[in-house]
């Protein structure tokens, strides 16, 4: 951080004057840019230089990289290393339309996103930041917070891939509800002007203030999205009553002994083998090591009771997926999803564009660190294990979720969605990214949200075209693919 000083009351009182700032603070901020004082650049006139080498209206332009693998070889890549009998599923999910197509295709986007312009400044990336990866969760006292909510790709990198990634869906997203080119374009320009103005107003706050900006209600009338109220009141009622204790309810039964163990649901749900469970049993006691000491006597309070594996998500589909049933002494459940965590989609692809993609000690902390760098208020049983050689992420089940499906809402709300998202990106982006350096890059005018529209208008269309393909594969019979599952 330069030559920044502070005063320290002991060396004070000694007569010493001023020392160095203490080696443990960070002496450099988001992209390079040293904080203010003498001969120093301010972050924000930093940001506003980065024009000059990537002009915002630069973000337009798609320009894909040689080499692009077709759309059916993307997702059969995709699909090494899962297990073989999923990926039919996976497929069958990915085919239903354009925007499921791009949900479960996160690395073929980054592989495309690589011939787009960057600025060079990073930030924790979501990696899959589009519009369904968001929404509703309950904090440590029930309280529903709104934020992103996955993290299975998360990594360092350009800040822009994010926000690219969650226009062009919000163009598929509206063309799926039946809203018409303008307002669909209008969904992506509004996200980015959302984005653009988020990162301003944290700009302007004090460090502290812009750091804790909690995602929650309030979020609605900042972003002027008030036609999403009651589509909001009625996922946030829904997701009150979705926990453990009703998930417990629905798909388990007791046993003779008082217990209580999982029911056969295939294809997404189905007990393991004896050893399988106790496989999944001793990695939760690795995991144990990865939380804060301070949840250790919650835990303690429950009791192992059966494990079952369960099919989640679209892209996710075909990784192992474990569903944990504890009880406490009065018998109430709380669920611990350990789900398998693979190597990040976009790391392939990261240095192509300047960025270093350091060695990962573990696939789960990589996905359970750059969750909390992104969001405010984190599960707080949130950590990570290995279960026979394999990385996995551990989080609760059903902790309080509710999600807005973004390809059903109405036509004069998807503008709505599109800048409430966008500021949530914006929030999450500010924790890695010097607000004030991305601010002064984004400017007061709307010529960024005018590029990254054009752009989401054009990537939309190359994932329909990506999708149709895949479908003509799966009528073909050249993948397999297992519809409406």
């Amino acid at each position: 951080m330069g030559e920044v000083e502070t005063m320290v009351p002991a060396q004070r009182a000694a007569g010493d004057g001023r020392i160095p700032v203490v080696p443990g603070f960070a002496r450099r901020v988001a992209g390079g840019v040293r904080p203010s004082g003498a001969g120093a650049v301010s972050p924000k006139a930093a940001g506003k230089a980065l024009r000059r080498q990537v002009p915002r209206s630069a973000h337009s332009s798609l320009a894909l990289p040689a080499g692009r693998p077709d759309a059916v070889q993307a997702v059969e890549e995709s699909n090494q290393g899962r297990v073989p009998g999923l990926t039919p599923i996976r497929v069958g999910r990915m085919a239903a339309t354009p925007f499921a197509f791009l949900r479960g295709s996160a690395g073929l986007m980054a592989h495309d996103l690589m011939g787009t312009p960057v600025t060079g400044v990073g930030a924790q990336l979501c990696g899959d930041a589009h519009a369904a990866n968001f929404g509703l969760y309950g904090d440590a006292r029930g309280n529903l917070v709104i934020d992103l909510n996955d993290f299975d790709e998360t990594v360092f990198g350009p800040w822009e891939w994010d926000l690219k990634r969650l226009a062009t869906s919000l163009v598929l997203a509206g063309r799926e509800a039946g809203a018409d080119e303008d307002t669909c374009r209008q969904g992506a320009y509004d996200t980015v002007g959302a984005y653009r103005r988020t990162m301003r107003l944290l700009a302007g706050l004090p460090a502290l203030d812009a750091w804790n900006a909690i995602a929650d209600e309030e979020l609605v009338s900042h972003t002027d999205a008030r036609d999403l109220l009651g589509t909001l009141e009625r996922v946030s009622a829904k997701a009150r009553n979705n926990t453990s204790a009703r998930f417990a309810a629905r798909s388990t039964e007791e046993c003779e002994d008082g217990g209580r163990r999982f029911v056969d649901a295939p294809p997404v749900l189905r007990r393991v083998p004896d050893a399988e469970a106790a496989a999944v049993a001793a990695g939760l006691e690795a995991y144990l090591g990865t939380i804060s000491e301070d949840r250790l006597p919650l835990l303690a309070r429950y009791a192992i009771h059966d494990v079952a594996f369960r099919v989640v998500g679209t892209g996710s589909v075909g990784t192992r997926s474990y569903v944990v049933l504890l009880l406490d002494h009065r018998g109430e459940p709380l669920v611990l999803q350990v789900k398998e965590a693979r190597p990040s989609a976009l790391s392939p692809w990261l240095r192509q564009v300047g960025f270093e993609v350091p060695d990962v000690v573990h696939e789960g902390r990589r996905v359970v660190l750059g969750q909390k760098r992104m969001q405010v208020v984190s599960d707080i049983l949130l950590g990570w294990a290995e279960v026979e050689g394999r990385p996995y992420q551990v989080r609760q089940f059903r902790n309080r979720k509710g999600s807005v499906d973004p390809a059903a809402l109405a036509a004069d709300q998807v503008d709505d969605y599109g800048r409430m998202t966008g500021a949530l990106l914006a929030r999450a982006h500010a924790h890695s990214a010097d607000p004030r350096l991305l601010a002064g890059y984004c400017g007061k005018n709307t010529e960024l949200d005018a590029a990254v529209a054009d752009f989401a208008v054009t990537y939309a269309d190359r994932t329909e075209a990506d999708h149709a393909e895949l479908v003509r594969a799966v009528r073909s019979g050249r993948i397999a693919a297992e519809l409406g599952v």
